[in-house]
C-alpha cells in the first residue's frame, strides 16, 4: 500500500460534491485589467495584515519570516488558477493563510470567488476554513498586545464580511444574466413572431390571389378553348365571345389592382377598392356563371331575414366560387348542385357536387384551391372536405355562424 497520497486526491475528498445543473455560469471573463485590480487588492490587504509582525518576525525569527514569504508568494501565484477549482484551491491557499499574513489576500479572493457560486455546503465549508486560518495564524504570530477575544471578534467579522460580499456579487452577477437571458428570449421570440406573421401573410396573400384571379382566369380559358374549337361561328357571334373573353380578362385585372391596392396600403384609411364579397352576392355569381353557359342549379335554405356575418359570408361565397372553377376546369358542361342551409345556433353548411368527369383538365393549376379553401374555413373555426359519393364529386364545408 503506498504510504504516500496525492494531494490533488485528499483535496477530493474534502471538496464537496453539490452538483447544480439548474444554475448557469454567471461569472465573466477577466481582462489583464480585472486581474490587475483584484491583485491590488490581494496586496494592500495582505499588507496591512502582515505589516504588523514583519518587523518582529525579520528581527526574532528569519526562518518564521521567510516561510511567511514563500507561502504568500504561492498563494498568489495560485489564486489566478482558482476558476479552475474553485473550492479546492480556496482550501490551500487557506490552510497557507493560517501560516502565512501575506496569504491573508489570496485566501480571501478565493474565498469570495467560492461564496458567489451560492453554494451553501461550499460557503460553510471555506468560511469556516477560511476563519480557522486566521485564528491559527493570529495565535501563531508574534503580535503585540495580542488579545485572543479582539482577534477572534475580528476575524470572525471579516470572515463574515467576505463571504457575505461574495454572495451578494453572485446575486447580483445571477440576476444579471436572468435580464440579459430574459431580454435575449424576448428578442428571439419576436423574430420569430415577425416570421411568423410574415408567413401567416404570404398564405393570406396567396389564398387572396388566388381566389379573386382563379376564377377569372379559369373562364377566360375555358371560353378561349370553346372558341377554338368551334368552326361554325358566325361573324357575331365569335365577336361576342371575345367581347365576353374581353370582360372577363379585364374584371381579372381589375381585382388583381383591388388586391394589390390594399396589400399596398400604407395607412388604415378607408379603402378604395371595390367591397369584398357577402354571402347574398352568392346569387349574382351563380347568374353570371349560367349566363356562360354552366348548368347551375343553386339551392339557398337560410332564413333571409337573418343576415349572414361578413366574414363568414365572404368564406361561404370564396368556397362556392372554387368549387365552380373546379368544375369548369375538371369537369366542363357537367351539372352543378349548389346547397347551402344552417341558422345561427348551428352554423352554415354548403355543399357543392358535380358528376364526376373521366376527362383530363387541359387548364394547367398548381392544385391549391382546396387547400388554401381548407386554411380559410380552419381560420374561422369550420372544416372542410371533399370526397367522392357514388359518381359525384362532393365539396362540402361547415362554418360557425359567427366565424
Amino acid at each position: 500500500m503506498p504510504t504516500q497520497t496525492k494531494v490533488g486526491d485528499l483535496l477530493a475528498t474534502l471538496t464537496p460534491v453539490e452538483p447544480r445543473a439548474t444554475v448557469p455560469d454567471t461569472r465573466p471573463d477577466l481582462t489583464w485589467v480585472s486581474h490587475a485590480w483584484r491583485y491590488a487588492i490581494c496586496l494592500v490587504f495582505s499588507a496591512a495584515v502582515w505589516q504588523t509582525v514583519a518587523g518582529i518576525e525579520w528581527r526574532e525569527n528569519r526562518l518564521l519570516f521567510a516561510a511567511e514569504v514563500v507561502l504568500g508568494a504561492g498563494a498568489f501565484v495560485l489564486v489566478h488558477f482558482r476558476r479552475r477549482e474553485p473550492v479546492r484551491i480556496a482550501l490551500v491557499i487557506a490552510a497557507m493563510s493560517a501560516f502565512s499574513g501575506i496569504a491573508a489576500g489570496p485566501a480571501t479572493l478565493a474565498a469570495v470567488s467560492v461564496a458567489t457560486r451560492r453554494r451553501f455546503r461550499e460557503v460553510v465549508l471555506v468560511g469556516t476554513t477560511n476563519f480557522l486560518a486566521a485564528q491559527t495564524w493570529t495565535t501563531l504570530a508574534p503580535i503585540p498586545d495580542n488579545d485572543y477575544r479582539i482577534t477572534t471578534l475580528v476575524n470572525l467579522t471579516v470572515n463574515a464580511g467576505m463571504m457575505g460580499w461574495g454572495l451578494y456579487i453572485g446575486s447580483r452577477r445571477e440576476l444579471l444574466w436572468s435580464l440579459r437571458n430574459r431580454a435575449e428570449r424576448a428578442e428571439l421570440e419576436q423574430e420569430l413572431r415577425l416570421t411568423q406573421a410574415r408567413s401567416t401573410e404570404r398564405a393570406r396573400i396567396a389564398r387572396e390571389m388566388h381566389d379573386v384571379l382563379a376564377h377569372r382566369i379559369t373562364q377566360v380559358s375555358m371560353h378561349a378553348g370553346a372558341l377554338a374549337f368551334r368552326d361554325d361561328l358566325a361573324g357575331d357571334r365569335l365577336r361576342e365571345g371575345l367581347g365576353d373573353i374581353q370582360r372577363q380578362a379585364n374584371d381579372a385585372l381589375h381585382e388583381l389592382r383591388d388586391v394589390l391596392g390594399v396589400l399596398r396600403a400604407a395607412d388604415p384609411g378607408p379603402p378604395t377598392a371595390r367591397p369584398q364579397p357577402t354571402y347574398d352576392d352568392i346569387a349574382a355569381l351563380v347568374a353570371e356563371e349560367v349566363s356562360f353557359g354552366m348548368d347551375i342549379a343553386y339551392s339557398d335554405d337560410l332564413d333571409a331575414s337573418v343576415p349572414v356575418p361578413p366574414a363568414t359570408g365572404r368564406t361561404v361565397y370564396r368556397i362556392v366560387q372554387e368549387g365552380i372553377t373546379n368544375v369548369r376546369k375538371h369537369a366542363p358542361g357537367a351539372e352543378v348542385a349548389i346547397r347551402s342551409s344552417g341558422d345561427p345556433s348551428s352554423g352554415i353548411t354548403v355543399v357543392v357536387s358535380n358528376p364526376v368527369s373521366g376527362r383530363t383538365s387541359k387548364t394547367p393549376g398548381a392544385g391549391l384551391g382546396l387547400v388554401g379553401l381548407r386554411e380559410r374555413a380552419e381560420l374561422r373555426g369550420g372544416r372542410l372536405h371533399q370526397r367522392t359519393d357514388g359518381s359525384r364529386f362532393v365539396l362540402e364545408a361547415w362554418l360557425p355562424w359567427s366565424a
